[in-house]
C-alpha cells in the first residue's frame, strides 16, 4: 500500500502544472508541501520548513504517504493554488527564479503563503503607496563603511532620495526613478540583504549599496522601487508594460542595467569606470562569439565581441559557461526591440573604451 501511494504522488508530478516547483520555477520538483497541496523543489521545501505553521513538507521519493494526503495533493496541485494565492500579484512584483538569492525566495514564499498578501490586496501597501520613508544601511563611497541613512521613495516626485543626517534639509542625492535600477548583490556587499542600486547621474551611472537587517524590509524596499518605475513607464511610454523592466545581469566587474554595460575597476565602486549601450540588432548591434581573428594579448581564451554602429567592443571570459552566460544576456538585449526612451539613452550615450 505504501508503494502504492508514493506511485500516486509521482503520478501527479506528470500534471501539467506540477512539472515545475509552485515557487521558484525550477524543473522536476522531487518535494511537496501536503498542507498547501503543491509540489516543489529541494531549495524552496527548506524556507517552506521555516514556516510549519503554514506548510508541512515531505519528499516525494523517500517518504511514507496516507490516504489522505495523497489524496489532498490530487485535489489541488500547483495550478489549484496558484489560482488562490496568486490572484492578485502587482505586475511590478518580481517572482523569483532558481538563481535567485534565497531572500527573495523565501520572502516571496512568505507572502504567498503566510502574510497572504496576493489573496488581499490591502497587505501590498509598504510597496504599492507610492511613498516609502525608512532607514538602511548605507556603503560609504569612500571609507567603506555602512552607516545609517534615512531613505526617502516618493512616486509623486519621480525620485529616490538618501538624507545625510535625520534633520537635514536636503537630500545628499536625488535619483531619478527613470534611470533607476536595483538588484540584490549578497555575495558583493557581503550581506544576505544587500541591495545594489544604479542610477544615472550626469550621464554616468553611479552605484549605492545599502541593506536592511530585516528580510521583509529590503524586499519592500526593493518591490516598492520596482512599483516606481512600472508607474513612470506607464505614464511616461504608454504601452509599457512589467516586461520593459530587465533585473540586470551582474557578474564581479562588469554589470548589465537595461542596455547599459558597465565596467568596475573594483566591484564595489560608486562609479564606473566605462560604459557602453547595447542597442537592438535592427539598430546595427550584433553579439558574436570569440574574437576577431587578429586579437592578440588576451589571456582568457572565452571571447565575446560587442559590434555596434560606431566600433567593435572585445570582452574575454575566465570559463565557458561564464561566456555563455553574457553572450544569452547580451543577445537578449540585442533580440528586444529598442522602447522610446532608450533611444533618447541611445542619443545620448556616451562610449568610454
Amino acid at each position: 500500500m505504501a508503494k502504492e501511494r508514493r506511485r500516486a504522488v509521482l503520478e501527479l508530478l506528470q500534471r501539467p502544472g506540477n512539472a515545475r516547483c509552485a515557487d521558484c520555477g525550477a524543473p522536476d520538483p522531487d518535494w511537496a508541501s501536503y498542507t498547501l497541496g503543491v509540489f516543489i523543489c529541494l531549495s524552496c521545501s527548506g524556507i517552506h520548513r521555516n514556516i510549519p505553521q503554514v506548510s508541512k513538507v515531505k519528499s516525494v521519493r523517500l517518504d511514507a504517504w496516507e490516504e489522505a494526503q495523497v489524496e489532498f495533493m490530487a485535489s489541488h496541485g500547483n495550478d489549484a493554488a496558484r489560482a488562490r494565492f496568486e490572484s492578485k500579484v502587482p505586475s511590478f512584483y518580481y517572482r523569483p527564479t532558481p538563481s535567485d538569492c534565497q531572500l527573495l525566495r523565501e520572502q516571496w514564499i512568505r507572502a504567498k503563503y503566510e502574510r497572504q498578501e496576493f489573496i488581499y490586496p490591502e497587505k501590498q501597501e509598504p510597496y504599492s503607496a507610492g511613498y516609502r520613508e525608512g532607514f538602511l544601511w548605507k556603503r560609504g563611497r569612500d571609507n567603506g563603511q555602512f552607516l545609517s541613512r534615512k531613505f526617502v521613495l516618493t512616486e509623486r516626485e519621480g525620485a529616490l532620495k538618501y538624507f545625510n543626517r535625520n534633520d537635514a534639509k536636503e537630500p545628499k542625492a536625488v535619483m531619478k526613478i527613470e534611470h533607476l535600477n536595483a538588484t540584490f548583490q549578497p555575495a558583493k556587499i557581503g550581506h544576505p540583504h544587500g541591495l545594489q542600486v544604479t542610477y544615472l547621474k550626469d550621464n554616468s551611472t553611479r552605484n549605492i549599496f545599502i541593506y536592511h537587517e530585516d528580510g521583509k524590509e529590503i524586499v519592500d524596499w526593493f518591490n516598492a522601487l520596482r512599483a516606481a518605475r512600472f508607474h513612470y513607464l506607464q505614464v511616461a511610454f504608454p504601452g509599457a508594460g512589467d516586461a520593459d523592466q530587465t533585473e540586470g545581469f551582474r557578474k564581479r566587474w562588469f554589470t548589465m542595467d537595461d542596455r547599459r554595460l558597465m565596467y568596475f575597476k573594483d566591484p564595489l565602486d560608486a562609479f564606473a569606470r566605462g560604459e557602453v549601450f547595447i542597442g537592438s540588432k535592427e539598430s546595427g548591434y550584433t553579439v558574436l562569439h570569440g574574437f576577431p581573428p587578429s586579437t592578440q594579448g588576451h589571456h582568457w581564451p572565452h571571447g565575446i565581441t560587442i559590434v555596434t554602429p560606431d566600433r567593435k567592443f572585445l570582452f574575454a571570459c575566465e570559463t565557458e559557461s561564464d561566456q555563455r552566460e553574457w553572450v544569452a544576456a547580451f543577445q537578449k538585449a540585442v533580440d528586444r526591440p529598442m522602447l522610446p526612451q532608450e533611444y533618447a539613452v541611445e542619443a545620448h550615450f556616451k562610449h568610454k573604451p
